[in-house]
């Protein structure tokens, strides 16, 4: 039954963004993933999506020349969702929102492509362990950051296989 569904889906035009083409090379979308460069993005929020990005842009592990530039502005909003009688809080929600553009390294800097992307994710807040829960902190900023970086990455790669005649 999967076997039929496969077909069915295959004689629809459905490819998966990441298989490699006929003739074995990576496809179209990796490689050119490849040729992009991450601008620096402030902060260790930044940090972590920029480490995130490059990750899985040299998915293929080949060095390659560098024909795109993308800048990425990472903004992050907290709030505290479960509060107690005494006006304390012990859940904080964490909503990440990243506006991104992808330019051409060309001398006018033609902007090819912007997109949008959004994660949520949140930690408890316990009062009297501080060190754990700036721990806590710092892995959903890591974990928002990675799903930022998967939808990033998806939308640059739809793009690539969407105008990899022009691109």
């Amino acid at each position: 039954m999967a076997f039929a569904a496969s077909f069915a889906v295959a004689g629809c035009g459905f490819h998966p963004l990441y298989a490699p083409a006929a003739d074995g090379e990576s496809s179209p979308a990796v490689q050119q993933l490849a040729e992009i460069t991450v601008a620096r993005i402030p902060d260790r929020p930044g940090q972590l999506l920029r480490q995130a990005l490059i990750e899985r842009f040299e998915r293929a592990g080949v060095a390659v020349a560098h024909r795109y530039d993308l800048e990425v502005v990472l903004g992050y909003g907290e709030e505290g969702i479960a509060i107690q009688p005494d006006t304390s809080t012990t859940y904080q929600r964490v909503v990440a929102n990243a506006a991104w553009t992808l330019r051409a390294q060309d001398p006018t800097r033609t902007i090819l492509a912007t997109g949008k992307a959004r994660a949520i994710d949140g930690y408890n807040w316990i009062n009297e362990q501080f060190f754990q829960a700036a721990l806590e902190e710092e892995l959903v900023h890591r974990r928002l950051a990675e799903q930022i970086a998967d939808q990033i990455t998806w939308q640059l790669a739809a793009y690539f296989t969407k105008h990899k005649a022009t691109a």
